[in-house]
């Protein structure tokens, strides 16, 4: 999947595929890369334009679905 890069303290990059509703993100703190699934199109938009990436991942998307070590 291709990423873009974020201004963000917590992730590098990502990526969002809508077709199949998937969120990946690269971490800076470690460079690891997770897919998050049946992540809607309005989650993802609320996401990307969220004031603190790092806080709206923590509070409204981990722990919420399901999710994949990729790299």
């Amino acid at each position: 999947m291709k990423r873009q890069h974020v201004q963000s303290s917590a992730l590098e990059s990502v990526g969002y595929d809508p077709e199949k509703k998937i969120l990946e993100l690269e971490f800076r703190d470690n460079g690891d890369v997770w897919q998050y699934f049946r992540l809607s199109a309005a989650v993802y938009n609320k996401f990307i334009h969220a004031e603190s990436l790092g806080n709206y991942f923590v509070t409204k998307i981990k722990g919420k679905y399901r999710e994949m070590k990729v790299a």
